[in-house]
């Protein structure tokens, strides 16, 4: 009898890499992957706790799950797990609970659960975790575009964030396995990977002398990998040798999601961020110096306890001296644990709202001057994925576009012309 399984995916792109590899377990075990909303014998939550909604959207699938089978095996596993795994087993319908570790052994867990009817919890303690647990992506239902989990966990300790608890410290992939991937993933079809992970701006600090420069400069050296595209990074890597040496490879994407988290100096020193307004705008001149056109993203917390008006103009102010591309603008969320929760001056809920719905108007507004500069250049394409005759695709500093065409675009590197803006902006296809 076929055995079924769905994931639900929440939280970042390192979650997302895992979930697929968790998926290559379930079907090599024969198992058929189902949507979420469909009856199946296994559901499994790979949890993000970076905000309150994110465990709040945890607990509401685990309900509903047990509701489409109440004979299913429910398995929670990722960072809600992982730093509040008594809670999580706490919840009506667990039957496994599984941190940021051990995920190789999810398709036994669940069978061992079924078979003995009895709960699982093996969430393991972090603190002396030193080697990155390697797991491959190769089926990945983008035959474009694969993400490459390359580091773990993060040493940073802003007083913000609870992903240290969850995620442990900082483990780095070799350079020599993930060239192997890389390899792996250019025979099947692949022309763009996204290096992604934790904190991946200390990627080789555990290793001796590798940095994330020299694993870029290896897999640029893989044939049929046409583009490097990096998840979010820090400033403190952004060097004139770092860029010089990105540049000369020809193949990292002129993009960078650089963290900024508040253009005010007294949030950034509150945050625990390691950098001023001043370091972070000269970071983005030496990406603009050597990549004129690059397209930068960022996340920024309004709200953050302590924010003073003047605090937020700050973070208005520097959005408009950087000029981002797009920005992400999130409401400051309490996290137990971590210090920022317990500081005074909590910042009304109400002002949060407000100062979040300026932010992003005005990021809007950045979005949209970015796109119109970008009008004026040609830009290359790399064509994903087509629905009703039309082909979409990312330029390499990171705009979304679509084009209508005669031609098979797909997986295809086009130069375009962009011919308006938008959340998906109308090129042009102009020919290899």
């Amino acid at each position: 009898m076929e055995k079924t399984f769905s994931i639900l995916t929440l939280g970042c792109k390192v979650n997302q890499y895992e979930s697929e590899a968790m998926s290559e377990l379930f079907e090599s075990r024969g198992y058929r992957q189902v949507e979420n909303d469909d009856f199946s014998d296994v559901y499994i939550v790979n949890t993000c706790t970076v905000t309150n909604l994110s465990d709040r959207k945890s607990r509401q699938f685990i309900r509903k799950s047990k509701k489409n089978n109440p004979n299913s095996v429910v398995a929670v596993v990722g960072c809600y797990s992982q730093v509040s795994p008594e809670e999580v087993k706490s919840i009506e319908g667990v039957d496994v609970v599984v941190g940021t570790t051990e995920r190789n052994r999810i398709v036994d867990l669940i069978e061992e659960s079924k078979k003995n009817n009895e709960k699982i919890n093996i969430v393991k303690d972090l603190k002396n975790v030193r080697e990155f647990a390697n797991t491959t992506n190769f089926d990945s239902n983008n035959r474009t575009r694969a993400y490459m989990k390359v580091q773990d966990g993060c040493n940073r300790f802003c007083t913000y964030c609870i992903i240290p608890f969850a995620r442990g410290p900082i483990r780095s992939r070799t350079i020599e396995d993930s060239v192997r991937e890389a390899r792996t993933l250019a025979d099947r079809g692949f022309k763009e990977i996204v290096l992604t992970g934790i904190h991946i701006g200390s990627f080789g600090m555990d290793l001796g002398d590798m940095r994330l420069i020299d694993l870029i400069e290896a897999i640029a050296e893989v044939d049929g990998i046409e583009r490097i595209r990096l998840s979010s990074v820090e400033p403190i890597i952004i060097t004139d040798d770092f860029m010089e040496r990105a540049v000369k490879t020809g193949k990292l994407c002129d993009h960078f999601h650089l963290s900024l988290q508040s253009g005010s100096n007294n949030i950034l020193k509150a945050m625990n961020r390691r950098y001023t307004r001043e370091d972070y705008i000269e970071k983005a001149n030496i990406i603009r110096k050597y990549m004129p056109h690059a397209g930068l993203t960022t996340d920024i917390i309004v709200g953050f306890p302590g924010e003073s008006q003047e605090d937020f103009e700050d973070s208005m102010n520097i959005v408009k001296e950087v000029g981002f591309s797009r920005i992400h603008v999130f409401k400051y969320s309490k996290r137990k644990n971590t210090k920022a929760a317990v500081m005074k001056n909590q910042i009304d809920g109400n002002v949060k709202k407000e100062r979040s719905e300026k932010l992003i108007a005005l990021g809007e507004e950045y979005q949209e001057i970015f796109e119109r500069e970008n009008m004026k250049t040609t830009q290359s394409v790399l064509f994903e994925e087509k629905h009703d005759g039309v082909y979409y695709g990312y330029t390499t500093n990171y705009i979304r576009v679509k084009a209508k065409s005669e031609e098979d675009l797909t997986n295809k590197i086009k130069k375009v012309k962009i011919l308006d803006t938008g959340e998906i902006a109308n090129c042009e296809v102009l020919g290899d």
